[in-house]
């Protein structure tokens, strides 16, 4: 049963970014910049779909990998809540964003920094959600490829912030400091 709520927060994640990146686009904002800085983003690609393909082989019953760690059912469900938490979080990040959401780092066209609603609690609430739900589907499957995911997860989703936080500091400069100095990183 909670291996459906693991499907169902990653597929609810991609058709919210999806809806947002669209709903952007009719606007004239080009919100899908990911891997134009650097190319090496493209290497998650492959992280992602490993991570996909766990999951869903674990729901659906179709060859699997890795062996798993513990059954436990208390942190099965506690992961549940952790994915609902993060998806809750998520929409009201997007919310949040308005039109200065982007996939990746933009420079060009940033839109106005964002300081309410979701990044008055953290600067980067994005990847607090991504963290929250790497954790919460590691403890509904407890698979050992899923606990790697979820190390190699936090330290790309912490290197992916620092680079933020530099363009952000040439775009927006003492505005942001401010904000940094008001605001965690993460929670």
């Amino acid at each position: 049963m909670q291996g459906y709520f693991a499907i169902a927060t990653i597929i609810l994640l991609i058709i919210m970014v999806l809806f947002r990146v669209f709903q952007l686009r009719k606007m004239g904002i080009k919100a899908m910049k990911f891997g134009q800085m650097d190319k090496k983003d493209f290497l998650i690609i492959p992280f992602a779909l490993l991570f996909f393909y766990i999951v869903f082989s674990s729901v659906l019953n179709l060859p699997q990998l890795g062996a798993g760690l513990f059954s436990n059912e208390v942190a099965r469900w506690f992961g549940v809540v952790l994915c609902m938490l993060g998806l809750i979080f998520f929409l009201l990040t997007l919310i949040s964003f308005s039109k200065s959401f982007r996939v990746g780092i933009d420079e060009e066209q940033p839109g106005p920094l964002i300081t309410t609603g979701t990044f008055a609690i953290s600067r980067n609430p994005i990847y607090t959600t991504f963290g929250f739900v790497l954790l919460g589907i590691f403890l509904i499957f407890s698979n050992w490829i899923l606990l790697l995911h979820l190390i190699a997860g936090i330290w790309i989703f912490n290197r992916q912030v620092l680079r933020e936080e530099d363009s952000l500091k040439k775009i927006y400069g003492e505005e942001y400091m401010e904000y940094c100095k008001k605001v965690r990183r993460y929670l």
